[in-house]
């Protein structure tokens, strides 16, 4: 369990924003409580950007997050995992291939697939068993999509959203890639190159009026 708790290249658990993130947003007595806070301080406080994806190895860290306030799935599971880590919860990243409908009309021209490789998510040891917990679609962005916010009580697993508020399908688990103590870079990076090689022309713009075109 001690390489579930260290702090590494990616996931750093002993930087001082991470642990000043933590000291902001933590509450609550048990160890339970203190991370459904951090789960729901990561979710919410930092939105959820796609065009915000910086493929260097600069960032997908956890303080590159803190800096910018903004990002995608992946970095957002590992600033989960470093803000567990920092309080003596082992943590650890998860993969999985998902469909997925929440995008808009330049990611689809981009992606040219739904399928969503390597979505990420965070694995969490709590109360002798481990959990999943999924951080990254926050309730604002929830709601202009007509999204239920994934909600995590620390026992059951918080993987995607299946359904929308109307009923209709949203996300669908395609494949399950493992669990790791820190980031497979080169081997996400490699998939990302092979699967999206015109994503590169999605960031510096807006996903916020993206989103607004998408909802109207």
């Amino acid at each position: 369990m001690q390489e579930y708790l260290q702090a590494t290249e990616f996931i750093e658990s002993n930087h001082p924003d991470v642990l000043a993130f933590v000291d902001q947003h933590m509450s609550g007595e048990d160890e339970l409580s203190k991370v459904l806070s951090l789960y729901y301080a990561v979710r919410d406080q930092i939105f959820y950007d796609p065009f915000t994806a910086d493929l260097k190895e600069q960032g997908f860290k956890a303080s590159h997050l803190l800096e910018v306030q903004r990002g995608w799935c992946v970095p957002k599971a590992i600033l989960l995992a470093a803000c567990c880590r920092a309080i003596g919860v082992p943590a650890r990243l998860g993969f999985a291939d998902v469909t997925n409908h929440l995008s808009t009309e330049k990611m689809r021209q981009a992606m040219e697939t739904d399928v969503f490789y390597w979505h990420g998510y965070t694995s969490i040891y709590l109360q002798g068993k481990w959990v999943k917990a999924t951080p990254a679609f926050n309730i604002e962005l929830c709601t202009k999509f007509g999204l239920k916010p994934l909600e995590f009580n620390g026992v059951d697993d918080s993987l995607y959203h299946e359904f929308d508020q109307a009923g209709n399908r949203h996300m669908e688990y395609l494949n399950e890639r493992g669990e790791y103590a820190d980031l497979p870079y080169d081997e996400l990076i490699a998939d990302f190159h092979k699967y999206y090689p015109k994503m590169s022309a999605l960031y510096g713009l807006s996903f916020d009026e993206e989103v607004a075109l998408e909802v109207q």
